[in-house]
């Protein structure tokens, strides 16, 4: 199918897909400037960015600032001419920091789910960066549109609908994300579709929606396109590119993933997530690891009860100690077999797309 370019807000990209923001480090400048540098948008994520900092561990806010700032900025500089954005979690306990330090850093896109944004244009009312809120249901769209019309009078500039088959933290009910094939996603997209040409005809702007969760191939993109969403998000896919910036460990991990080993849990976040069952999750299920220093990360995380560090977890993964580290996957991350660079996952998915 012919496609048209990805337009929000004040900017317009010739690739219609957007790459997830994934943390801890999964998704930083590398992975997001060489997305962007081909035409699509790239996400850094503001989960602990600093990990890598060597005063993390001593000042965790002020390394990740820093962090985050450097990121975007070099993400930039690998794409001049490509859009950046952050995603940045509703339940971190610095949000409004992390926000601010993107705004200094010049993102040109907040991206904003585990939990409703409600607040977000406030924190960016003297910039013209591009607000997308995630949501998992037509309910969200309608608080999130209704809250910020009467609050902040202006709509979001595009929503991100991620479904149950999306990786890592997920805005669904645990039965539900246990018995998918009860889920229907093109109707809940459809009535989302049906909210925003209403907001369209009422105050004459058009809010576009991008679709996230179990999209791994061309024929998929094209399926929500024809549908009427304007986008779509990949994470996992990118995963399992050499620019991806996790260690190689981890990537090998999606290769070598099977679908029977994917797995949803409960994360000391408060939401349920999916991941690969590995031995981490197995142990942490049977007994309570050693508690590191608490890193302060999200709101409703409480170091006396929580089953284990999450940040610690995601640390761990990402620099390849998978045995003691948490590894976030999407739905379909099993099909993967093989790791590739972005252009070539790029040429795949938009000949597939073009086929469709």
């Amino acid at each position: 199918m012919n496609f048209k370019p990805l337009k929000i807000g004040n900017i317009e990209v010739p690739i219609p897909i957007i790459q997830g923001g994934m943390g801890v480090g999964i998704s930083l400048s590398n992975l997001a400037g060489a997305v962007a540098k081909l035409g699509g948008i790239g996400v850094i994520s503001a989960a602990q960015p600093g990990y890598n900092e060597k005063d993390f561990k001593e000042n965790v806010l002020k390394a990740n600032i820093r962090a985050l700032k450097k990121h975007i900025e070099r993400a930039k500089e690998i794409a001049p001419k490509g859009i950046i954005g952050v995603n940045i979690m509703c339940a971190a306990t610095n949000y409004a920091k992390l926000v601010k330090a993107s705004l200094e850093a010049g993102a040109h896109m907040i991206i904003s789910g585990a939990g409703l944004p409600l607040d977000l244009p406030s924190l960016c009312k003297d910039s013209d960066v591009n607000l997308v809120p995630i949501i998992s249901s037509k309910k969200a769209a309608d608080v999130i549109l209704r809250y910020w019309v009467k609050k902040h009078n202006r709509l979001p500039d595009a929503f991100i609908y991620e479904g149950p088959k999306a990786g890592g933290h997920l805005g669904f009910k645990r039965e539900t994300l246990d018995s998918l094939e009860n889920y229907n996603t093109e109707e809940e997209i459809t009535k989302i579709l049906k909210t925003l040409e209403e907001y369209k005809e009422k105050h004459n702007t058009t809010i576009p929606l991008i679709v996230a969760g179990g999209v791994y191939t061309g024929t998929d993109i094209a399926s929500f396109l024809k549908l009427g969403a304007s986008g779509v998000q990949i994470g996992s896919r990118f995963v399992a590119t050499h620019e991806c910036d996790a260690h190689d460990n981890f990537k090998e991990a999606y290769v070598n993933s099977i679908k029977d080993n994917i797995t949803i849990m409960q994360s000391p976040v408060g939401l349920p997530g999916r991941a690969i069952n590995n031995k981490f999750l197995k142990g942490v299920s049977e007994s309570r690891p050693k508690f590191p220093k608490c890193f302060n990360c999200v709101q409703k995380c409480d170091p006396k009860t929580t089953p284990f560090c999450i940040t610690d977890a995601l640390i761990n993964s990402v620099k390849g100690d998978l045995d003691k580290g948490l590894i976030f996957c999407g739905s379909e991350t099993y099909r993967i077999d093989k790791i590739v660079s972005v252009e070539e996952l790029f040429d795949e998915l938009l000949t597939d797309l073009k086929k469709a």
